[in-house]
């Protein structure tokens, strides 16, 4: 049994491009199908949270995250008795407009488009999901619900202000209401994610070797984590030992949030997905209390692992691949792929051949960009690309 707040399939606003339903799937199932058969999310294998992809293969990927995250905002959404499938649409397709190197990537991209109207990688998402996944006959992208693509566009809160090019390009279109909150599913997703980068960056940062199993136990939550785990595991190895800190860890966090997300739907009492999104805050976040124990982690994490001096090298090196890459291909449009041709064709002003380039590089693994800059720039091979 739903939740009467819950998003239901057969009440969805339905698609851009109207098309016959399937019978065996509700539409949220069927966004859900189709992101996950997207090239961009089959390339999300090899863009990397923090390390670049080829430092290590035990470290988390995008596409690892992006699984970690629909896991848990099922996990979420079934105890809150929402739509599982919509949360994991969005889940699934949240980091799908991350260019490759991370935020370190994205950083450079949006340095480089900043005259041309910027880079952002959720409006990023929006236009793959919308426009640069071609493959089907009767439309560009995936032609996805509105429930969905509203979830991808602002999964995080009300998009205000000054809003990213490529998301205002496609609202236009078709209205997302930036205004209001997303679906109660959308932001399971958006808690789901950071309860699930949360939990692995202290994994790889482990891995790593950037801290120490020690420095964890002092941290707030962590600390009771480790002293359940000695008191019911004495003598317990040192890799099981913070394996079962690092689980007790995350239950904590989808606990908190399931209890506080249940005391603030109580208070609130919506009837419909629209009370939901007209509520003027959002209904799901981490309880006061944890959020404050929780910002004392994410500091740590900060300081030792994403500023960590190896990490700060590696992130000049990468911005340096990104920046000379950008300028190449916007000299030397013949460059890009055969696939990527006509777009070229018909662009009329820098403006749009650089969001064109943009694309291309947004959507390169760091394997491919690392590849295609050693052999064009280091090797000076100008030859176009077959990607």
């Amino acid at each position: 049994m739903r939740a009467p707040y819950a998003s239901d399939p057969a009440q969805a606003r339905g698609r851009l491009i109207p098309e016959e339903e399937s019978v065996f799937r509700s539409c949220f199932q069927r966004d859900r199908d189709r992101i996950i058969h997207a090239s961009s999310f089959r390339r999300l294998k090899h863009k990397t949270q923090v390390f670049v992809e080829h430092e290590g293969d035990y470290f988390r990927t995008r596409l690892t995250h992006s699984i970690e995250v629909a896991q848990v905002a099922r996990t979420i959404c079934g105890a809150l008795d929402l739509n599982p499938e919509l949360t994991e649409a969005v889940a699934l397709a949240h980091d799908l407009g991350h260019p490759p190197f991370g935020h370190t990537g994205e950083d450079a991209l949006a340095e480089l488009m900043a005259p041309y109207g910027g880079f952002d990688h959720n409006a990023q998402a929006i236009r793959i999901v919308t426009s640069l996944e071609r493959h089907y006959a009767e439309f560009d992208g995936l032609n996805l619900t509105w429930e969905t693509l509203e979830g991808i566009a602002k999964h995080n809160g009300p998009v205000t202000g000054d809003i990213p090019w490529a998301l205002a390009q496609y609202n236009a279109r078709h209205d997302l209401e930036l205004h209001t909150h997303a679906s109660a599913e959308a932001q399971v997703a958006a808690l789901s994610d950071d309860i699930a980068y949360n939990n692995h960056d202290l994994h790889d940062g482990l891995r790593a070797e950037l801290f120490s199993t020690d420095d964890l136990a002092e941290m707030p939550i962590l600390a009771d984590c480790f002293i359940e785990v000695d008191r019911k595991y004495p003598g317990l190895n040192y890799y099981r030992r913070r394996h079962e800190a690092l689980r007790r860890f995350f239950g904590i966090l989808v606990e908190d949030v399931i209890d506080n997300a249940r005391r603030t739907l109580n208070e609130v009492q919506p009837q419909s997905v629209t009370d939901i999104r007209h509520a003027g805050r959002m209904m799901i976040y981490f309880s006061p209390a944890l959020w404050e124990d929780l910002k004392v982690i994410r500091k740590f994490l900060f300081h030792r692992m994403y500023r960590a001096p190896s990490v700060v090298e590696m992130r000049k090196q990468v911005t340096q691949v990104v920046r000379e890459l950008f300028p190449m291909f916007m000299e030397h449009t013949d460059l890009l792929p055969k696939q990527w041709r006509k777009d070229v064709a018909e662009a009329t002003t820098e403006v749009q051949m650089a969001r064109i380039v943009s694309d291309y590089i947004s959507g390169m693994t760091d394997r491919f960009a690392l590849q295609e800059h050693e052999r064009m720039i280091l090797k000076g091979d100008k030859t176009a690309s077959t990607a």
